[in-house]
Parts: structure tokens; sequence; C-alpha cells
């Protein structure tokens, strides 16, 4: 079953009176359960990739589906809903609340769809156990090394069981053991029937996932 679905995809941005076009034509179909790398040189438009499949970002024109919905025609209210409900991310700088515990960064998006309060200590406190955080639940992130808090960054993408989990250079700011350990929870994930799509300029990384889009001068270039 088809979960992503993007066709005739273009996006430009508006640089004062000029036009500058990122990405043309982009045609692609993703599978649920499929690992998918996203590659490409700096300027490529893979950035731009991501956030318009993680629904932060509109098309300048063309579609995109998640489950079968256009997202590209969405409100403002419908694609936080999206982005809530069918998405997780999953970010090269964690993006953690720093006053927050590992649990309580876990917690948060469950807090957004409304899900009580014991429903959601419950599920963060099962999945710090699933990532082996357990004893690092009451640790703000500054007190977690860099492989614990991208730990805490995948279990928050989880919390709401997405359809698709989107990594952006997941192991960038680790060293290169810690990336392969995260890239292994990537992986036993992705064993587990999830979707997860990733972007990335590791080859070594790219290699893990069933298939590797390439990306140049904003076109697929190849697959």
């Amino acid at each position: 079953m088809i979960i992503l679905e993007i066709e005739n995809l273009f996006k430009s941005y508006s640089l004062e009176r000029l036009e500058v076009p990122v990405l043309h034509d982009i045609n692609l179909a993703v599978d649920a359960g499929e690992f998918a790398a996203i590659m490409g040189p700096s300027g490529s438009g893979k950035s731009t990739l991501m956030n318009l499949i993680g629904c932060l970002d509109r098309p300048t024109s063309g579609r995109i589906l998640i489950g079968g919905e256009d997202v590209s025609l969405l409100s403002e209210r419908d694609l936080a809903r999206i982005r809530g409900e069918r998405i997780g991310f999953v970010f090269q700088t964690f993006n953690l609340i720093s006053r927050l515990t590992a649990l309580k960064n876990v917690e948060l998006p469950m807090v957004y769809q409304d899900i009580p309060r014991g429903a959601r200590l419950k599920r963060a406190a099962k999945l710090l156990e699933m990532l082996g955080l357990t004893d690092r639940a009451d640790h703000k992130p500054s007190e977690l090394s860099g492989g614990q808090r991208q730990r805490v960054a995948i279990a928050r993408a989880l919390a709401n069981e997405p359809d698709i989990l989107l990594a952006d250079e997941p192991t960038g700011n680790l060293d290169s053991k810690t990336g392969e350990e995260i890239m292994q929870i990537f992986k036993e994930l992705h064993s587990e029937g999830r979707t997860i799509i990733m972007v990335t300029h590791d080859q070594g990384l790219a290699e893990n996932c069933d298939r590797i889009i390439r990306l140049k001068d904003g076109r697929i270039e190849d697959e």
C-alpha cells in the first residue's frame, strides 16, 4: 500500500522580485513499511523536500498525498493535525525542550492530541524503556549524552504512532559509534513495519535502507 505519493511537485521561493526554483517536477511514491533514504549535495533540495513531506511548507504546484489525503489543499489547522497525528520528526539537533525531562519531552506530542495524562505517562515510559532510557526518564537534555538525546527524540517522534517517521540527518551530530547505534534503532523500527524516510549525506547509512533517492539541482537524478 502506498503511504506517500508525490505528483508533479514544484517548489520555488520569492526573493525580492525573483522566483527561485528549488524543486522541479518531483514524482515519488513510498510504500507503507518502506525505509527510504534521500541523498544529494548541499543545495540539491533534499531539506525542502523533507519539509514538504512533513507538512512544514506548501508546494508551489503539484500534490502530496499522505495515506491518500491531499495535504497540499489543507488549511493550516489541518496541516497541524496531520503533523501531530501522522508524522514523527527526528532532527539532527534533537530539538528537545531543555527545561523538560526526557519523560516530559516524550509526553508532549500526546498533550496536543488531548490524550489523558495517565495514558500519556504510561506510553512515554514504555517508549523510553523500549529505547533503553528508563534510568534517564527524569533527566533533562543537558544531563544526557548526544546518543541519549537522540533516543529521546526518537521516542518523542513515536509518541502518537505516526504513519511516517521523518529523520533529517539523525546521526549528523553524533560520533561514528553512537551513529551506528542510532542507525540500528531505525533498522529495528523498520523491521517492525514502520515507514521511515531519512535525509542523509552518509552513503554508508543510506545503504541500510530499502532504496536511495538521489536529488541533484532540485530533480530526482536516480533511484
